[in-house]
C-alpha cells in the first residue's frame, strides 16, 4: 500500500495530530467498558461529528504487542516488518546500534521462591521508580563490563525498565536475534531460559544466559528488584523513512523510550518533553506546532492501568486526556485522529486481541453515525471494522494529500 500511496501524494501545508491512548480498548466491568465508565464530552461530541469505527491492530483473533500495533497505524505491515522491541527501547534511550550489536529490552522484577523452585512474584518490579531503576543498573554495570569478549552496557528507561546492549567484536550473522523472550508473561510462573532458535543464535543466547547469572547475583539484594526479565532481542532494521512514505515532515511527544523508539526509527524528531504527563505533551505539541505536518501524540498510562488491572485508573486517565482536547482542537489541526494502538482491558491485566476505537476529525466527515466516544458507538460510525494499516491513507486523504487513482 505505501507504494501506492507514494505515487499519489499530493503537496499541502494541512495539519495532522494522532493522540494515541496507548492500551485504550477494553472490556466490560460491571457493564461498562472504561470508556463508557469515563466521562468524555468532549470525544463523545467530536464522535457525533467525526468519523468513526474499529481498527485490528494485526489481525483478527491476534494479540499486538506495542512495536506491531504501533507500526500498523502507521502505514507498516507488521508481518511484512518484525521489529523486536530491544531496538526501539535502545533507540528511544538515545543509544546509536551498529551491525555488530543485539538490543534487548528489559524489566527489573521480583523473584521469589516457592519450595526450592524461583517463581516471578512481579514481572515489573513492583513499578520502581527510575531513579531507584538508575541506581540498581548502577551496579549491575559497575560489575559487568563484558562477558566472553562481549562489551555489555545497560542503560536505564522509566520505571523498572531499561536497555541491553551486546557489542560483539565482528558484525552479526542473520538471525542472531532469533531468541525467545525469558519473561513467562504471567506472575507466579519461573522464568524462562534465553533460548536460541536457530544456530546462528547461539552465541548471542549464551551471553544472554551468563548476564543473567551474573546480574542475578549482584542485585539478589534488593527488595524488590532482585531479577531482570530480557525481552525483544533484535537488531537494527531498515525500514522506509516516514517522510519518503508520507511526504509529511514528523515529530512525536511521546515520552516513555520505547514509543520515542518506534518514531526515530521512521525517522520522525523526537521532541523533549517534561514528564510522561499529558498536560507536559500538550505544552510540547503547541510550542512545535508551527514546525511540522504531522504529530505522534503518545499517552502511556492508559496501558500501564490496564495492565496492573487498575479499571478506574485507567478511566481516569481517559477522562484528563478527554479536557485538554479543547487546547489541542484551538491548534487548529486539519486533521485529529483519536485512538489507541491495541486494547487493553483491566479485567485481563494484559494486550488483547479486541479491536479499538478509532475517532477521525476533519471538515470532510458524514458524522451522525457514533453518539459518543467508546467501542459500541464506534462500532456504527461509518469506518466500521478496518485493518490499522487502512489509517494513514485514512488521515491522507481527510488532510488532501492523496490525488485520485486511476484516470
Amino acid at each position: 500500500m505505501q507504494e501506492i500511496i507514494r505515487e499519489l501524494l499530493e503537496p499541502n501545508d494541512t495539519k495532522i495530530v494522532l493522540c494515541v491512548l496507548d492500551g485504550l480498548g477494553g472490556l466490560p466491568l460491571d457493564g461498562k467498558t472504561e470508556l463508557e465508565a469515563a466521562s468524555t464530552p468532549n470525544l463523545d461530541e467530536l464522535s457525533r461529528r467525526g468519523a468513526c469505527g474499529l481498527h485490528m491492530p494485526v489481525a483478527r483473533g491476534i494479540t499486538p504487542g506495542s512495536g506491531p500495533s504501533h507500526l500498523g497505524l502507521f502505514g507498516y505491515d507488521p508481518f511484512r516488518y518484525e521489529i523486536g522491541r530491544g531496538v526501539l527501547e535502545a533507540l528511544g534511550l538515545g543509544i546509536e546500534l551498529s551491525p555488530s550489536e543485539v538490543a534487548i529490552r528489559g524489566n527489573f522484577a521480583t523473584l521469589k521462591y516457592k519450595g526450592a523452585k524461583p517463581i516471578i512474584a512481579d514481572r515489573r518490579g513492583g513499578r520502581i521508580a527510575t531513579e531507584e531503576n538508575k541506581r540498581i543498573a548502577g551496579r549491575i554495570r559497575e560489575k559487568i563490563r563484558s562477558i566472553d569478549g562481549v562489551k555489555v552496557s545497560i542503560t536505564s528507561g522509566m520505571e523498572h525498565r531499561f536497555a541491553l546492549v551486546f557489542t560483539f567484536p565482528e558484525p552479526l550473522p542473520s538471525g542472531a536475534d532469533d531468541i525467545t523472550d525469558t519473561d513467562p508473561q504471567k506472575e507466579g510462573k519461573a522464568p524462562l531460559k534465553p533460548t536460541p532458535r536457530r544456530k546462528e543464535a547461539e552465541r548471542v543466547a549464551h551471553i544472554a544466559e551468563r548476564f543473567i547469572e551474573i546480574a542475578t547475583e549482584i542485585i539478589k539484594d534488593e527488595k524488590a528488584a532482585n531479577y531482570l526479565l530480557l525481552r525483544g532481542f533484535s537488531v537494527y532494521p531498515n525500514l522506509p523513512q516516514f517522510s519518503q512514505a508520507y511526504g509529511l515532515k514528523a515529530a512525536t511527544t511521546a515520552a516513555y523510550p520505547m514509543y520515542r523508539g518506534v518514531a526515530k526509527l521512521l525517522g520522525m524528531d523526537v521532541l523533549e518533553v517534561q514528564d510522561a504527563s499529558t498536560r507536559s505533551g500538550v505544552e510540547t505539541l503547541k510550542r512545535h506546532f508551527k514546525e511540522y505536518d504531522f504529530f505522534y501524540f503518545h499517552v502511556k498510562k492508559t496501558d500501564s492501568y490496564g495492565e496492573d488491572g487498575n479499571y478506574w485508573g485507567k478511566v481516569k486517565v481517559i477522562e484528563e486526556f478527554d479536557s485538554f482536547v479543547p487546547e489541542i482542537l484551538n491548534l487548529k489541526p486539519d486533521v485529529l485522529v483519536v485512538t489507541g494502538d491495541h486494547s487493553t482491558p483491566a479485567v485481563l491485566k494484559s494486550h488483547s486481541w479486541h479491536p479499538v476505537p478509532f475517532l477521525l476529525h476533519s471538515p470532510y466527515t458524514r458524522g451522525g453515525g457514533s453518539l459518543g466516544f467508546s467501542e459500541k458507538e464506534c462500532l456504527k460510525g461509518e469506518l466500521g471494522i478496518f485493518r490499522a494499516t487502512d489509517a494513514m491513507p485514512l488521515i491522507l486523504s481527510h488532510a488532501k494529500r492523496l490525488q485520485k487513482f486511476g484516470a
